[in-house]
């Protein structure tokens, strides 16, 4: 595993203090893996959003009413 030197601020370096002692987190380190981990994730997750937005504009407008895309939708989920 890759080492690193990294500073924080004293808040947040008491907030990483804290979730230890709570017993949350071993360690810092983990502590630490653990928000990269959830920062990717939910970047994987806007990624995602952006691209089915982006599909969807250059998609266009549609002639559907509403039921009709309602309907479409509750189908594909069976």
């Amino acid at each position: 595993m890759a080492r690193q030197s990294i500073s924080f601020t004293k808040p947040n370096d008491d907030w990483l203090k804290e979730q230890v002692d709570s017993q949350e987190y071993t360690s810092k380190s983990e502590l630490i893996n653990d928000l990269v981990r959830q920062a990717r994730k939910q970047q994987a997750e806007i990624d995602w959003i952006r691209t089915k937005l982006d599909d969807a504009e250059q998609s266009g407008f549609t002639s559907e009413s509403k039921e009709e895309i309602l309907a479409q939708a509750k189908s594909s989920l069976k």
